[in-house]
């Protein structure tokens, strides 16, 4: 006899997500698409998080609490583990993860030792984000610093569309001139630093332009997409629930 149980009022979602409350565009391969994920994804908009607030160097301090009440409430649903929509909440990670009882991913930057110690010896880690304000803060909040691996840094400049889209919240945008701005970004940083041997991506919406970057730099890229479904076929496992 098969044996069902229950205990809560929606299933098979495995993975859960905290987005911003932002308007803009969301195409596949954004965190914010469902149709993204290759499993069923569970989503949680924090109130009042916009852009602003989370995006400078000193994120809004008051975010903390809805934010772990956020993800306390994804975990209650049954997900097995918690991600977010933007990486500048690595900022947030360690007292996220202390209030919740699943894996919590705030930021594409947990992957930098990974990928410092795939390059090897010699090579640094590139780290591609929308505006320079990526401090040693959000690095520590990954468990990190900048004095244990060599990384470069980039980020758009100040007249790129891109910003004005994801970080100002413009709600239509040209996907071309998005993808250039980004492989121009990419090519830059290679272009600079050829020894960059790796490319980690701390914006979440560079993702659906990152097969771009990876053919103009021939670099490797790391991103939200590959930490999530990894962490995912950690608690989940392949064809099984």
């Amino acid at each position: 006899m098969a044996i069902v149980k229950g205990g809560r009022t929606v299933y098979g979602h495995d993975i859960g997500i905290l987005m911003l409350d932002t308007s803009c565009p969301r195409p596949v391969g954004d965190v914010g698409n469902a149709l993204t994920w290759p499993f069923p994804v569970l989503y949680k908009v924090v109130q009042g998080a916009d852009t602003s607030r989370i995006m400078g160097s000193e994120p809004d301090p008051t975010l903390l609490a809805p934010f772990i009440e956020g993800a306390q409430e994804l975990e209650a649903m049954g997900v097995r583990a918690i991600t977010t929509s933007c990486g500048f909440l690595s900022v947030f990670q360690q007292e996220m993860q202390a209030r919740v009882g699943v894996p919590m991913l705030t930021s594409a930057l947990l992957q930098v030792p990974l990928a410092a110690r795939l390059v090897g010896p010699g090579r640094k880690v590139g780290i591609l984000t929308e505006r320079p304000h990526l401090t040693d803060r959000h690095f520590l909040g990954m468990g990190w610093s900048p004095e244990e691996y060599d990384i470069v840094v980039s980020s758009m400049p100040d007249d790129a569309v891109f910003p004005q889209v994801y970080i100002d919240q413009a709600v239509v945008a040209d996907a071309g001139v998005l993808e250039a701005e980004l492989v121009a970004l990419a090519r830059r940083q290679v272009d600079e630093h050829p020894e960059v041997g790796a490319i980690v991506l701390e914006c979440t919406n560079f993702v659906p332009w990152g097969k771009a970057m990876r053919q103009a730099t021939g670099r490797p890229i790391f991103d939200l997409y590959s930490l999530v479904t990894s962490v995912h076929q950690s608690v989940v496992g392949r064809g099984s629930r």
